[in-house]
């Protein structure tokens, strides 16, 4: 009698037995942006997910009458996951999606909730499939549940007060935080480093239940409606050490191709459409935070307390303007914000053993610093002109190169998003 009363316990609570479950990372995907995508577009993104170790996209979406071309696109990512093994799941973003929507909500769940592709709480469909937003903290989900009650669901939402999951009555399994960069909530901007003050906050409400926490690697953006620049300048490597101490249940990366918010990991997606950010992104990769993240995915996976590196690298990102230059031409000024920044550029080293790291930022002079074997951030004052980087280990130069952006002087319209490189041995 115990023993069944046990299991019926564990089956109606997953988030119990939370160390039998699969650790995963899923990076947030704006369908949003990708109108014209075929299956094989879905295929480029997926493989490159594929190969830093992401288990999975959250769809980020908006209803038909919004974006008419969602449910091609949603039948789409699921079969390219589908024929690759990965996986997926719908995040609703209420932005747009509203709760008198729920009834279209549900058939869209039920559609997809015993999908192949579909991202499971655990390992199996017997765990409950995932399903996720982006804000909408009061949508219902207990209709939602009750309608498919053949089907198991794992509600995650995106929650904004981390208060609210305590005593929630909307049959929300867990929950995701949309805080990946120092912020007092909301919108607010503060003062950096990122500190894991909301994930706290999260873990305590949630009191064992699982958590989806987020990671980012920057967030500027510089339209009418929005025009800020959070202070994620150490944020790529600092967030992924506070992942591997805080051991959450769930990754959820923010985000693999909003380039609107410059917070893409992706390449540079040649057939999304553009709301007008490649004005700020066209020409700024960011494909070298995936050879960053790539150790730090694995360790937490492995429950590592760090990332193992395997070959000697060089990440560096950096500004192209110091931040008080003014801009000749851009009518909205300069983004809030831009007084917590610093001008420096900053550079990750991959070692498999100490080596010693020369950065030359345009006219200042060569700097060098020994640094450790395993991924160490270090900053540099930033100098206009070519940026230039090597590393040399028991006097051999073992890698070198130089930036394809320099840091300029001047400027016409405010670009506060990095510029990302890699250098390998």
């Amino acid at each position: 009698m115990a023993k069944r009363f046990v299991a019926a316990l564990l089956a109606a609570m997953p988030w119990l037995v939370e160390s039998q479950t699969e650790k995963s990372v899923y990076a947030h995907f704006m369908v949003g942006i990708v109108e014209k995508y075929t299956v094989d577009d879905w295929k480029t993104d997926i493989a490159q997910a594929q190969a830093i170790g992401i288990d999975g996209f959250a769809l980020n979406c908006a209803p038909e009458r919004v974006d008419n071309y969602t449910p091609k696109q949603l039948a789409n990512a699921y079969q390219a996951a589908e024929e690759l093994g990965f996986k997926v799941f719908i995040s609703f973003d209420f932005a747009y999606w509203n709760t008198g929507d729920t009834e279209n909500i549900i058939d869209i769940v039920g559609n997809y909730s015993s999908h192949p592709a579909q991202a499971y709480y655990g390992m199996s469909i017997s765990d409950g499939a995932i399903v996720s937003t982006f804000i909408g903290d009061t949508m219902d989900w207990n209709a939602v549940k009750n309608e498919l009650s053949n089907q198991k669901i794992t509600a995650l939402p995106n929650i904004q007060d981390p208060n609210f999951v305590a005593n929630a009555q909307t049959g929300l399994d867990g929950a995701f935080s949309w805080y990946a960069w120092p912020t007092g909530g909301g919108n607010s901007i503060i003062p950096g480093p990122m500190s894991t003050v909301w994930d706290n906050q999260f873990i305590e409400n949630l009191a064992g239940r699982p958590y989806m926490a987020p990671v980012s690697p920057w967030f500027f953006t510089h339209f009418n409606s929005k025009n800020w620049v959070f202070i994620s300048e150490d944020l790529p490597n600092l967030r992924w050490e506070q992942i591997l101490a805080l051991k959450p249940t769930l990754v959820e990366i923010v985000t693999w191709n909003d380039f609107g918010e410059s917070h893409y990991i992706s390449d540079s997606q040649p057939n999304h459409s553009d709301d007008g950010s490649g004005a700020w992104a066209t020409g700024y990769p960011h494909a070298g935070f995936r050879t960053l993240w790539a150790p730090y995915i694995a360790a937490y996976k492995s429950g590592a307390e760090k990332p193992t590196v395997e070959s000697d690298q060089l990440v560096y990102w950096y500004r192209t303007t110091p931040k008080d230059t003014v801009c000749t031409s851009d009518a909205l000024g300069p983004p809030d914000g831009i007084e917590y920044l610093a001008d420096v550029v900053f550079v990750a080293t991959m070692l498999t053993e100490p080596a010693e790291l020369t950065v030359t930022s345009g006219g200042n002079a060569p700097a060098t610093v020994t640094v450790d074997a395993g991924i160490i951030t270090t900053n540099f004052t930033m100098g206009v002109g070519q940026q230039s980087f090597s590393v040399s280990r028991n006097g051999v130069e073992i890698l070198s190169g130089t930036s394809e952006k320099d840091i300029a002087s001047s400027c016409e319209t405010y670009n506060y998003n990095p510029y990302v490189g890699v250098l390998s041995a």
